[in-house]
Order: C-alpha cells, then structure tokens, then sequence
C-alpha cells in the first residue's frame, strides 16, 4: 500500500493496530487501510462496536472531569492510543491548566502523533512503552521528570486491560502501579465484558480479533472489581460504562446501558 506522508519511516503499514482501530472508530485520521479492513471486519461482528466505543470514550472524559474536581494534577495513562479530539490532557489541562499528563503506548503510531500534539505542551508528553512491563514504565526518566509519585497520581487503564492475558498476571500488574503510588491516589478502569453483549457477537468478534493477532480477554464484574484490590471503589461502583456519572440523559446507550458491554469504575488509593 502507499505509505501516507505522516507515518515514519520505522513503522509498518501491514499489521493492525488496536490504537489504530479504535482511532478509526473514533473518526479519527491515523490509521492504515489494515486497521480499516479489520475494524470493518470487527464492526460486522459486533455492529454495536463504534458506539461501544464512543461510550467508553466518553466515560474517560467524565472520570478525568471527577478526578480534576477531587484535586487531582497528575495523569498517567496507560495504552493511551491515539489521541483523537477529547483526550486526557484536553480535558485536565481545560479546567486545571498546572494539570501533568504521561501518555504510555507500545504503538508507535499513537506516540509520534501525540508527540507531535505535545510538543509545546511542557506539561503533557508521550513515551513509546508496553504498560505490562511496570518497572521500566515507572523508571522512565521522561515519566520521572513528569510525574511525582510522592503526591496523588490518577493511573488510567481505560480500555486496555482486555488485551492483558491471564498468563500475563493484571492483578500483578495493576499491583504494580499501585504500590508506587501514595494514598489519595486513583485508578481508573473500563474493561470489555461478556455482560450485557450478545453472546454470538461477542464470540464473531473474539474470533475476528484471533485471527488478526488480537487477543481479547472479556471478563465481568467480579472479576474487574478485584483488579482494585488496595483501592476503595468510589460511587456507583463498577458498572456499563453509561451508568458511570452520566451527565446527560443523552449519553450513548442511555436507556440501555448494558449495550455497551464494557464496565468501568474508579477507586481510590487507601492506606496500606
């Protein structure tokens, strides 16, 4: 395929890319004509798809939006992909412009564009990094620099940890992270699940995602809730992600909020 101009020169235009997939769900502009031919792939699946996703994107926004009102000036996100209108530093930045922001991608796609984004943002960056490997994203000299681990952090797993298997330990993961943080600190979760999904479509969409060397792990409630071990789970608990904090009775599958087929919630760093 041609190469498009913005793509550098070490990046392959031939495999998908989960950012890049979500990024054209999103309606956004960085992707390859292989993330289209499988998002369209994946779409066809699970029709509900994009939707899923804008729901999920807009979770993101009103947990960013709770924890800049709860004091919060410091954002690590994780599997950050690609960012399309409404990310992170956007929306922190807007209301606390002293807000940092470390985004964390093993794309490299997501990390040149955001880099690009960033480069007059002395307070929000981009590091190339696979959010299993903790010790080296913690040790990072750029996240170093930014982000203060002896004040409250705000560690963001949105839409990400799915694509974490069993056989790589989450919870030891997760643990990971949050032993480097200090009380007062937040961890923020939404995670694709079984419940509420069309068993038939999920399973197309699991089997169209193997197929592309992407492995999805859907897990449920229970299971999501004991990834805050060591955090206390605030208001309404871990539900679909429209149920969390919605703002408007517009929001994406509204009336029907087990359609977005993704949970999420967010808890607190307690005393250990």
């Amino acid at each position: 395929m041609t190469r498009p101009l913005w793509v550098p020169p070490e990046i392959s235009v031939d495999q998908p890319s989960v950012a890049r997939i979500y990024d054209y769900n999103l309606g956004g502009a960085h992707n390859f004509a292989v993330d289209r031919a499988v998002a369209e792939q994946l779409n066809g699946a699970m029709p509900d798809l994009p939707l899923v996703q804008r729901a999920n994107r807009a979770f993101l926004r009103r947990a960013v939006t709770m924890l800049v009102s709860a004091g919060v000036r410091q954002f690590l996100d994780l599997g950050s992909g690609i960012p399309t209108v409404g990310n992170v530093h956007e929306i922190a930045q807007g209301s606390a412009p002293e807000s940092r922001v470390m985004y964390v991608d093993v794309d490299n796609v997501a990390i040149a564009h955001s880099q690009a984004i960033l480069a007059d943002n002395p307070l929000a960056d981009a590091v190339r990094c696979d959010m299993r490997e903790a010790d080296e994203v913690l040790a990072h000299p750029r996240i170093v620099e930014l982000i203060d681990f002896t004040r409250p952090v705000a560690v963001l797993m949105v839409a990400v940890l799915h694509f974490v298997s069993d056989d790589d330990n989450p919870a030891g993961i997760i643990a990971r992270y949050r032993d480097a943080c200090v009380p007062g600190s937040y961890l923020v979760i939404s995670h694709a699940s079984r419940e509420g999904a069309d068993p038939v479509e999920a399973d197309a969409a699991t089997e169209v995602g193997a197929r592309n060397t992407i492995n999805l792990s859907l897990r449920g409630r229970t299971e999501v809730r004991d990834m805050f071990d060591g955090f206390d789970v605030v208001e309404p608990g871990i539900v679909f992600t429209p149920e969390w904090r919605p703002d408007s009775d517009t929001e994406t599958f509204a009336t029907e909020p087990s359609r977005a087929s993704t949970l999420a919630g967010v808890g607190r760093r307690v005393q250990p």
